[in-house]
């Protein structure tokens, strides 16, 4: 079973292990969807953007948690602990099988040089290196479960190597004691962040897996998301309804709070930035996907406005290129696209997945490249154990 964050209360003490997240309050569809917040969205979705379902992929025996593109290859994670890679390549998508298998829920998948991160329900991360081998596929060799042996030997026997975790247990500093919910890399992949349910993040040393810093008390529940920008700022969105921005301080180069950003009325469920860094989208269980924009200094973000259309709460984001592609309990993925002045457009809705869309990537088509329309490939997962994969011909602005 699946263990999700309750959406009509933001207590960590309600998560509950379901399937669909929307069961979990009398009805997603009746919450009010920020009625405080003005929409961006007013047109119905664009008829001039061509979509269609490229392939479905099978293989997988559980729900898929997560998925991350990486060079040729697309890895996707799931529910029952196994990873598996498939060929990018839109001719074949070559199922190159089960790649690695853990015994936990994989709930984040990060590619960072020749190593592949994974997050677990049963608070561990996995590092994974990935080796060419004979024949078209790829395979991946465990190298270490963070917090790594040495890590945890040198903080066990000192006192102040311990803080206080949830129900007055104590546990040394490196150590997740909840579901780990999502991973980040910073771009030169010296650093790796992760989020927990224990309402804690962590940054970690990629050169040799090492702990260098814990926030605990990050938040006041479950942290469900994180992502990362350019300029060296954290954002962290948590099922307090909260999204927090850090920023290491100059002076002990420790991570400290900058920004609270509040307004959503529920759990907030995944984070997105543009790639310039400038905008911020934030999706939740109140239906709505929340676009912030930098207000004068790099650190402060003010709402423009929200995006509406989904039915059911928003379980997860992508940005690529242009374009922001959302998925949702509605068991839909909405494309949508910036336009000119503060509006945005639907460009598409893509429907076909049998249960909630629980994760998401995306990229450019690099084979259409030159086109007089974008073109991008999209990658839903989704908890009916499928991965689709879309094709999405947008438009040129002109």
């Amino acid at each position: 079973m699946i263990r999700f964050t309750h959406c009509s209360s933001p207590s960590h003490s309600d998560q509950v292990e379901d399937s669909d997240p929307s069961s979990n309050s009398s009805s997603l569809s009746s919450q009010p969807s920020l009625p405080s917040v003005p929409s961006l969205t007013d047109l119905p979705p664009s008829t001039a953007t061509h979509h269609h379902c490229l392939a479905t992929l099978k293989g997988h025996s559980s729900s898929i948690f997560s998925l991350s593109l990486a060079g040729k290859h697309l890895y996707s994670g799931v529910s029952d602990g196994q990873i598996r890679v498939w060929d990018r390549n839109p001719s074949s998508y070559t199922d190159n099988g089960a790649v690695s298998e853990s015994r936990s829920a994989v709930k984040s998948i990060v590619v960072s040089g020749d190593k592949l991160f994974t997050a677990h329900s049963d608070n561990k991360i996995r590092v994974w290196k990935i080796d060419n081998y004979s024949g078209d596929g790829r395979r991946c060799t465990a190298v270490a479960v963070l917090p790594t042996v040495s890590d945890r030997c040198m903080s066990l026997f000192s006192a102040k190597n311990y803080v206080k975790v949830r129900r007055h247990k104590r546990c040394t500093w490196v150590h997740h004691v909840d579901a780990v919910a999502a991973l980040a890399a910073t771009s030169d992949g010296a650093l790796l962040y992760s989020v927990s349910w224990d309402r804690s993040f962590k940054i970690w040393r990629s050169s040799d897996f090492r702990c260098v810093e814990s926030v605990q008390n990050a938040h006041d529940d479950a942290i469900n998301a994180v992502v990362l920008s350019a300029d060296g700022h954290v954002y962290t969105g948590s099922a307090d309804r909260r999204i927090k921005v850090w920023r290491i301080n100059g002076g002990d180069q420790k991570h400290s709070l900058v920004s609270t950003l509040e307004k959503h009325k529920s759990a907030v469920n995944a984070l997105a930035l543009s790639g310039d860094g400038s905008v911020l989208y934030s999706g939740a269980c109140d239906r709505s996907i929340i676009v912030w924009e930098r207000d004068g200094g790099a650190a402060h973000m003010a709402v423009a406005g929200a995006l509406r259309g989904h039915t059911k709460a928003i379980l997860c984001l992508a940005v690529v290129g242009e374009v922001l592609c959302s998925g949702s309990a509605d068991r839909t993925v909405r494309v949508w696209r910036r336009g000119i002045g503060n509006s945005y457009s639907c460009l598409a809705v893509l429907e076909g997945h049998r249960n909630p869309v629980k994760s998401l990537t995306a990229g450019f088509d690099t084979n259409h490249a030159g086109d007089s329309d974008n073109s991008y490939l999209v990658y839903s997962g989704s908890l009916d154990f499928e991965i689709k994969v879309w094709k999405i011909r947008v438009p040129l602005i002109t």
